[in-house]
């Protein structure tokens, strides 16, 4: 409410400039159509607040991610850096994730769940572990491999972060060392980052397809995500999706391990192929409009369901009559196509490219809509 006095007029602007965001989620409007029998879950499993590195209390972090409409995130504190430690000390390391529960709502979507950053240098790198119960018993400041493997003695989901920081590879090319080899190998690295705060690595992708690792994109948020990312003027952090049944911690961390993920990268779609192909068909509709009397052009609308605008490239055997090649289709709207037929036909095919559908590098999905004439 804006309250009114001899001030009023400054009260009310004010109050418009602090007004919240308003979330997918809000406005009823799902981030992602999903599938029948399935949910997109939205996450975000990389974040830190003043209990490492960060710039907030643990309940602004809750609010950012109410605000924005996301359903999960985790609270991943550095184990050993802790540059605040003498303004705030803490010798429980779970304590970010107590107060950010604290801060849910009753009954409300949100859940936070406990995670920890394994804090080394190159290899491993960074090491984010989420779903462990007691984040003290990562803490090895002089062996790597023990707190790996203390996460996974709790059922965490373990994955590499940010493997092209260039502070640690200083080509910003993600690579594998043994060290990572022999994590894979023995099945203690379950995940990496191709998405991290502003970069998306290719070569990350690229090792994720190969070693069959899930594949996640986070916001590694240090200060405001608004201020980051430019909420309030529509943009959106870096989150990984998870395709579940039900919208259950436990759902979500079985999705996790089975690598049931894709990542949304400001205008970009990230995944393994198969999980995008159910994604974009879920999301982008092509109906027939009929054809105009005495016209061979046939009138075809495409409908995307999604906040994510899709670039479409065109590659069949059709043209059209007012567009080229290129096909936007903004988020949550309609375009219409005229598709020159030649003659009326009862059914046909439009091929296209997902331009912004990555599915390895440099290689966007491909998609065939069947579509039947009225």
């Amino acid at each position: 409410m804006i309250r009114t006095n001899k001030h009023g007029l400054i009260i009310a602007f004010f109050a418009l400039l602090v007004s919240p965001v308003v979330s997918q989620n809000e406005t009823n409007r799902p981030f992602f159509r999903s599938p029948d029998g399935i949910k997109w879950v939205s996450t975000d499993l990389h974040i830190h607040t003043v209990f490492s590195d960060g710039s907030v209390w643990p309940n602004i972090r809750v609010e950012e991610a109410r605000r924005e409409g996301l359903d999960l995130i985790a609270m991943t504190e550095h184990l050993e850096y802790q540059p605040h430690s003498q303004d705030i000390p803490h010798p429980d390391r779970n304590r970010s994730y107590i107060l950010a529960k604290d801060a849910l709502r009753n009954g409300e979507v949100l859940q936070v769940i406990n995670g920890a950053e394994i804090t080394r240098s190159m290899p491993p790198g960074h090491i984010n572990a989420v779903f462990v119960k007691d984040a003290n018993a990562l803490l090895h400041k002089k062996d790597s491999l023990k707190g790996i493997e203390a996460a996974n003695t709790q059922g965490a989901f373990v994955f590499w972060n940010h493997p092209n920081w260039t502070a640690q590879r200083t080509n910003g090319i993600a690579r594998l060392d043994p060290f990572h080899h022999y994590l894979i190998d023995n099945k203690l690295l379950h995940g990496i980052e191709v998405v991290n705060e502003t970069t998306f690595s290719e070569e990350a992708l690229q090792i994720a397809l190969d070693k069959n690792l899930t594949v996640l994109g986070t916001s590694d948020i240090h200060g405001l995500v608004d201020w980051a990312h430019g909420i309030a003027k529509g943009g959106h952090r870096p989150m990984t999706f998870v395709m579940v049944v039900s919208q259950t911690v436990d759902a979500v961390k079985e999705a996790l391990f089975e690598g049931k993920t894709f990542v949304w990268y400001e205008d970009m779609l990230i995944g393994k192929e198969e999980i995008l192909k159910t994604l974009v068909r879920a999301n982008l509709s092509f109906t027939a409009l009929g054809y105009p009397k005495g016209s061979d052009v046939l009138n075809i609308a495409i409908t995307n369901h999604s906040a994510l605008p899709y670039t479409l490239y065109h590659d069949g055997i059709y043209s059209f009559h007012t567009k080229g090649q290129l096909v936007e289709v903004p988020a949550y709207q309609t375009v219409e196509l005229q598709v020159k037929t030649k003659a009326q036909i009862s059914s046909m095919e439009l091929n296209f490219k997902v331009l912004n559908a990555i599915i390895a590098p440099k290689s966007p999905l491909v998609l065939t809509w069947p579509i039947q004439v009225p």
